[in-house]
């Protein structure tokens, strides 16, 4: 049986690895249980610990995981306060879902489905309809969005419903196909400054008797990939942040539920031969791999076709004290990407899935020199990557 996200895995086998909380505690599970909460039909409380509210406000700091918060309370008071060991708190931690990349967290926040249903298994997946690697996040090559993830966001069904919705988040992300096909639905408001998307924020999730708003910020993980999560950069942008997390606290209108959240967390790995290892220079790890997909702590591998098995026993070989490696049936079977996979989706994971348990990360200094050259990391399914917070303030 898998393990929760939070304890100490077993020895590294596909068993051993800490699954998400699908159903029962991920990011896949938060807009449900809040729509459920409002009377949209067709959703359950798969978070039966929330109380329903009439106005439901989600804030989504990109890369600011449970143990960063829990970690700096002199840089976060405010979300600190949030904790459960601070006197009121209430706040705990839910797993965002793997791998643990922006993508993927966003497609399961908006459209309230684990990635074996929404399709975007990754920072990159390899695309069996022109086998070529799609980024998911840049969405290059372009793919037709409905054919990649066809399923109706939570807002849309939300707002079809009566319940007043809206993203309130950067004016250029309106556009772009991941907001498409994870975050539509209802209104897009675009805000430069992170102090008018929370005023806006409020303003929206006061419009509305019954209301749903999400907003976004996402320079904690830009500075966590460039600086590393023990950077003054960070540290700064956890200082910002908090008090933006209080600004929009302190303007919620009657009946409302605010929700602190993110995709994922980070960890800092050294710049040396041990932590980093370099698919572009290994040449046991390259042998019979057509592409390599994902991100450092979180890879897709893509056999020549034949040599499944021989690439599946070498990565095991190489890296099985350091990565939990399975093949894409065994990924599956452990519920690694939810509880079932699409058939359209099957082919978008990887014939290999490596995820990191030790301090390190496959990099490829050749196809990948701006992912390579990132201090901060993500993607696998240690408590560090996994656990997101789930901060509550009511009014």
């Amino acid at each position: 049986m898998a393990q929760p996200a939070w304890q100490e895995p077993d020895p590294l086998t596909v068993e051993s690895a800490p699954v998400p909380e699908y159903g029962s505690g991920s990011l896949a599970d938060l807009l449900p249980t809040l729509v459920a909460g409002q009377g949209v039909p067709g959703f359950t409380a798969a978070i039966p610990e929330l109380t329903p509210a009439d106005r439901n406000c989600v804030f989504l700091i990109d890369g600011l995981g449970w143990e960063q918060i829990k970690a700096h309370p002199d840089e976060a008071p405010f979300l600190h306060s949030l904790l459960p060991t601070s006197r009121g708190g209430t706040g705990r931690p839910i797993t965002a879902g793997f791998p643990a990349t922006t993508a993927t967290s966003l497609a399961s926040v908006g459209t309230g489905l684990p990635p074996g249903a929404h399709g975007l298994p990754g920072y990159s997946a390899r695309n069996p309809e022109t086998g070529e690697l799609m980024n998911q996040l840049r969405w290059k090559p372009w793919t037709s969005p409905k054919a990649w993830q066809p399923y109706p966001t939570v807002f849309t069904r939300a707002d079809a419903a009566g319940v007043r919705t809206a993203q309130v988040s950067a004016p250029a992300f309106e556009v772009t196909p991941l907001t498409k096909v994870a975050l539509s639905g209802g209104s897009f408001l675009g805000r430069l400054s992170g102090e008018e998307r929370m005023d806006t924020a409020a303003e929206r999730l006061a419009a509305g008797d019954r209301s749903l708003v999400y907003t976004y910020y996402s320079e904690v993980d830009g500075k966590g990939h460039r600086f590393g999560v023990d950077s003054d950069a960070w540290r700064g942008q956890l200082m910002y942040v908090d008090g933006l997390a209080r600004r929009l606290a302190e303007q919620l209108p009657p009946r409302s539920a605010l929700y602190i959240t993110a995709d994922h967390g980070m960890i800092d790995i050294p710049f040396d031969e041990q932590s980093r290892i370099d698919f572009d220079e290994d040449w046991e790890l390259r042998a019979g791999v057509a592409l390599l997909a994902g991100e450092g702590r979180a890879r897709h591998v893509y056999a020549v076709p034949g040599a499944e098995s021989d690439v599946l026993t070498v990565w095991r070989e190489v890296l099985g004290e350091q990565f939990w490696v399975a093949s894409r049936d065994e990924a599956i079977a452990g519920g690694w990407f939810g509880p079932t996979i699409d058939e359209r989706v099957y082919g978008r994971i990887g014939d290999v899935v490596a995820a990191a348990h030790d301090d390190v990360a496959i990099t490829a200094s050749v196809q990948e020199p701006h992912e390579s050259a990132m201090v901060g990391l993500h993607g696998s399914m240690t408590p560090v990557e996994q656990l997101v917070p789930l901060l509550e303030v009511r009014s």
